[in-house]
């Protein structure tokens, strides 16, 4: 018997007319607003209008405490124990008041900021919307700047940029060497449990409360006060604090509940593990839960080898109606339950949306989660992606219609202006302008300034493309960064990070990641970071010169070039690095991401070699 999956279409516009025709998720159709501008930039709008937001973070906790104080808010696996530690909103706002009415017993206020320097979890929260909720700022920092020594040079960083007053770990022990740098010795550290060998305050004393005006307060906190400093990941520089307000986070929200409007037909619930210090996890889909009076499972798990069995264990335990992932993570996922129809209908009986951000999406991962859930509601759940930045809060584009297929990041969201600036092959530099839109980066005039053009559009440096040139609401996706993007000397313009990718695809099970080289230089070139282990032991200052490896890498790169025309698209030389990127001297950010500036700056020399076509590590091709 011929199934309902098996009559898909494979046209992209014909399955994305089949893909309305099976969603079961409420949702309004793309809208989009096109202007041609003289100077040859295109803008785009959103036809939906956008609703007031709440002055702050702190209205969703007192509606929803009034609304359903009996829901729970928030919960997490204990340390220790079976079961869950659950917090409903009555708790929830209970407990932030008496941490916020600590805070302010010991003269914290606006002008000072809290460093958390531990990764998700229930106290994690509650310090945080304490202090969101009487207007001190936050700084949630990747963990492994705290539990990787070599890393401790990013934390020293970031601590000297915001000199916090306090700083939050859940484990003192575990996060003992951290804590224990000079950089802290003044501040008064809060830990949820252990022991280490310096003054501590325990989360128990803050729960305690004290007698403050916590009211007066948290009547002072705006749209305008400062809520967050985010530090990017530095992938092409050093972190930049980006200063979020509560007006980016409550706006940003509001604009989501307008493109999907099946947020506020029944609360939504999520098992989640994406970092806070990102702005995708700790604002996109913390605030979305407490913006609509939503139940959020913090899951400590990830999609790594280790973690990925907690993350199916817990999600197994609170299936949860949205889910939100990366890639890698719904791709561990598939094909964790292939076989298994039973917990495949368990895990998306209930599901309203599959959400992937990151990276595209594989097209047979996407078509596998549209099994699943045909085989355990009988139609789909909204399937979509998005795009945004640290400085956007983070969504601006958003896809909210079925569409059938991966890789579109979506259209405006409501009260998002977009600037699209075209080149000779219709690919568009995409800047941005807004309410969830950053005002400035922390105390860094310079970058601020650069960070905006001459209209107060924010640039982005990423690059886009029209699914349809012709249709806008068809949406737009992500193609590479135009920041990573260079000249040969022959004034030739190389897209590296389109580039990068098909490298990246070629060289599979060789190189762990590439770097594309050839700023102002006559060919393109490669820096090769060879897969753990595929090397022998045939180096030559800092070069793999292994002649098995060499040869390899020669000939998937001449059958890549083969497909290719032009200068700009053919790698003509590489070299195969005996050093793995190094966390040490900040080549890798916390995402895992390569910092591409500090790489080519640190190895300056074997730059200089793979344009020496004398060297012995050079690989021609």
């Amino acid at each position: 018997m011929t199934t309902v999956l098996e009559r898909a279409p494979t046209d992209p516009e014909a399955r994305a007319d089949w893909a309305r025709r099976h969603t079961l998720t409420r949702y309004v159709p793309h809208r989009v607003i096109r202007e041609a501008r003289p100077d040859g930039t295109i803008r785009l709008r959103s036809s939906y209008d956008l609703p007031e937001a709440v002055a702050n973070t702190g209205a969703w906790l007192h509606e929803w405490a009034g609304k359903a104080p009996y829901r729970v808010a928030v919960s997490e696996r204990p340390v220790e124990g079976p079961g869950w530690r659950n917090v409903t909103y009555h708790e929830l706002l209970q407990q932030v008041r008496a941490i916020a009415a600590s805070l302010l017993a010991r003269g914290l206020g606006q002008q000072d900021t809290i460093a958390i320097l531990s990764g998700n979890g229930l106290d994690h929260l509650l310090l945080s919307l304490a202090a969101q909720y009487v207007g001190v700022p936050v700084v949630p920092l990747a963990e492994q700047y705290s539990l990787i020594p070599e890393a401790h040079g990013r934390l020293i960083y970031v601590l000297d940029k915001v000199t916090p007053k306090m700083a939050f770990v859940d484990d003192a022990a575990r996060y003992a060497s951290a804590i224990a740098l000079p950089e802290l010795a003044d501040v008064e550290v809060v830990a949820a449990r252990g022991s280490a060998a310096r003054k501590l305050t325990m989360m128990s004393e803050l729960l305690e409360g004290a007698d403050t005006d916590v009211d007066a307060a948290h009547a002072r906190v705006g749209p305008d006060t400062l809520a967050k400093i985010l530090f990017t990941s530095g992938s092409s520089s050093d972190p930049k604090g980006v200063l979020t307000t509560h007006r980016m986070m409550c706006v940003n929200q509001v604009q989501m509940g307008v493109a999907l409007p099946f947020l506020s037909d029944h609360a939504p619930r999520i098992t989640d593990w994406l970092p806070w210090n990102h702005v995708f996890g700790g604002s996109h889909n913390v605030n979305m839960m407490l913006a609509h009076g939503g139940t959020l499972t913090i899951d400590s798990g990830k999609p790594t080898g280790k973690g990925f069995a907690t993350t199916l264990r817990n999600r197994t335990d609170r299936p949860g109606t949205l889910a939100f992932n990366v890639p890698v993570g719904w791709n561990m996922l598939t094909e964790a339950i292939g076989d298994d129809i039973e917990l495949q209908r368990h895990l998306f009986r209930d599901q309203q949306l599959l959400f992937y951000a990151g990276a595209s999406l594989p097209q047979d991962v996407w078509e596998a989660l549209e099994r699943f859930s045909f085989e355990a509601r009988g139609g789909l759940p909204m399937m979509i992606s998005s795009w945004g930045l640290t400085e956007t809060a983070p969504a601006c584009l958003m896809v909210h219609e079925p569409i059938g297929r991966s890789g579109v990041i979506g259209v405006p969201l409501p009260g998002v202006e977009v600037k699209l600036i075209p080149d000779a092959d219709l690919r568009c530099e995409i800047r941005v302008k807004g309410p969830n839109v950053m005002t400035g980066y922390f105390n860094d005039p310079e970058r601020t300034a650069a960070a905006f053009d001459e209209e107060g559009f924010f640039i982005t440096g990423d690059a886009v493309r029209f699914v349809d040139p012709a249709d806008p609401d068809r949406g737009l996706v992500f193609d590479g960064r135009v920041s990573e993007d260079f000249k040969l000397d022959t004034g030739t313009w190389v897209q590296a990070g389109n580039l990068r990718m098909a490298a990246l695809k070629e060289l599979a099970g060789l190189a762990q990641d590439v770097v594309i080289c050839g700023h102002d230089r006559g060919e393109v070139g490669l820096f090769v970071f060879p897969v753990p282990g595929s090397t022998g032991a045939d180096v030559t200052e800092g070069a793999v010169t292994d002649p098995e490896l060499m040869t390899r890498v020669e000939l998937r790169l001449r059958e890549m070039n083969a497909h290719v025309t032009g200068s700009a698209k053919r790698i003509t030389r590489a070299i195969i690095l005996a050093e793995p990127p190094s966390l040490e001297h900040h080549e890798v950010t916390d995402k895992g991401s390569l910092n591409i500036k500090k790489i080519l700056t640190r190895r300056a020399e074997l730059l200089e070699r793979l344009y020496d076509n004398e060297d012995p590590a050079l690989i021609r091709v």
